[in-house]
């Protein structure tokens, strides 16, 4: 509505004054300048008509005014303006076209920051939700090999005492109560295990696993021969050996007879028709290291799977017959004790397992 007001106020203007006392005249530039940076597309060029237009009216008031005399040289002068006029619109047209595509490109690219902006927040929501899944899973996961680990070793010590209770008929009929007795401090010795294991539940919310002490392992292999016999079919020959001389080790006591159980009943289960099992106990004083090896002469562990058996879980047996922790069980033992374990599975089948565990010195 302004800039068609001034116009008309232009031309009135000139119409008043005439077209040989019109001089360059400002205000058509101020106009043509705001119809450019206010309004733009085709607004400057709407007014250049409206004020070119108006020129050529002044050109037909002057034909009928009284001094004509110098229409003749005057003529040139409308258009001279109506040019000037054209070359500020083409030059206000081009400077805002390039100044409007520069905002345009401006407010794109902020929208493409929002929106990358959007995707980053929603990757960032992402990767926290799966974050969040994976400590969640990562405490499933542990929850069930504790809860796993726990099974198998009350699975080891309840056959035992299992063993003990099928036999008290047996037992009564052939020894009378000094059998009866024997096998009862054995079932309180095998309860003392699953005490053990009970133990180390109740202490894993305070992550105190294990209480180490200075024990003989040959006399801890001793004392464990009856349970084995007890855990090992009857058809497997056991057999012990070791040195006369003490094996002093460091290292939870309960530990090291749960270990020596899981690994029995492993052999025991490779050996479902009978065979035999044997413990080697062997001193070396040069490194100060105690050697255990635990053979059975069963089918032995094929070459292809033999790295993966110490890997939790992993088993070959039928589901609902091994959890697969035995030997995973038995190495994180024997690592907290600071020793070594590994197996072997001759070509003529069998397996041995090899465990060595730093010795102490008992004096002082």
């Amino acid at each position: 509505m302004f800039l068609s007001v001034a116009s008309v106020g232009v031309g009135v203007a000139y119409a008043s004054v005439g077209l040989a006392r019109l001089g360059l005249d400002p205000i058509p530039l101020l106009l043509l300048s705001l119809a450019s940076l206010v309004m733009g597309l085709r607004a400057p060029w709407v007014l250049l008509g409206a004020l070119t237009l108006m020129l050529l009216a002044c050109v037909g008031l002057d034909v009928f005014h009284p001094a004509t005399a110098a229409l003749a040289a005057e003529v040139g002068k409308p258009l001279s303006i109506a040019g000037f006029w054209l070359i500020i619109a083409l030059v206000l047209d081009r400077t805002v076209a390039a100044l409007r595509n520069s905002l345009e490109e401006s407010e794109r690219r902020n929208r493409a920051l929002e929106h990358a902006y959007m995707r980053l927040e929603e990757e960032i929501a992402a990767r926290d939700r799966t974050r969040e899944q994976l400590f969640h899973s990562r405490k499933m996961d542990m929850t069930g090999q504790l809860a796993s680990g726990l099974a198998h070793d009350f699975g080891n010590v309840l056959t035992i005492i299992l063993g003990y209770a099928q036999k008290r008929n047996r037992l009564a009929a052939d020894g009378g109560e000094p059998a009866l007795v024997s096998a009862l401090e054995r079932v309180e010795l095998a309860a003392g295990r699953a005490m053990t294991v009970s133990r180390k539940l109740m202490d894993f919310s305070r992550l105190d696993l294990s209480y180490p002490e200075t024990f003989d392992a040959g006399t801890a292999l001793d004392d464990l021969q009856t349970m084995l016999r007890q855990l090992l079919d009857p058809q497997v020959r056991l057999s012990l050996e070791r040195p006369e001389v003490g094996l002093p080790i460091h290292m939870d006591k309960g530990n090291f007879e749960l270990m020596i159980l899981n690994l029995a009943g492993n052999a025991r289960d490779a050996l479902p028709d009978g065979g035999s099992f044997r413990i080697t106990a062997s001193r070396n004083d040069t490194p100060h290291l105690l050697t255990l090896t635990l053979s059975d002469n069963g089918p032995g562990i094929p070459e292809s799977i033999q790295a993966s058996v110490f890997t939790p879980f992993f088993t070959t047996k039928p589901k609902g017959e091994g959890t697969g922790l035995g030997l995973s069980l038995a190495r994180d033992i024997v690592m907290d004790a600071g020793g070594e374990i590994s197996i072997e599975c001759p070509p003529a089948g069998g397996t041995s397992v090899q465990i060595t565990l730093p010795l102490v010195s008992l004096v002082g």
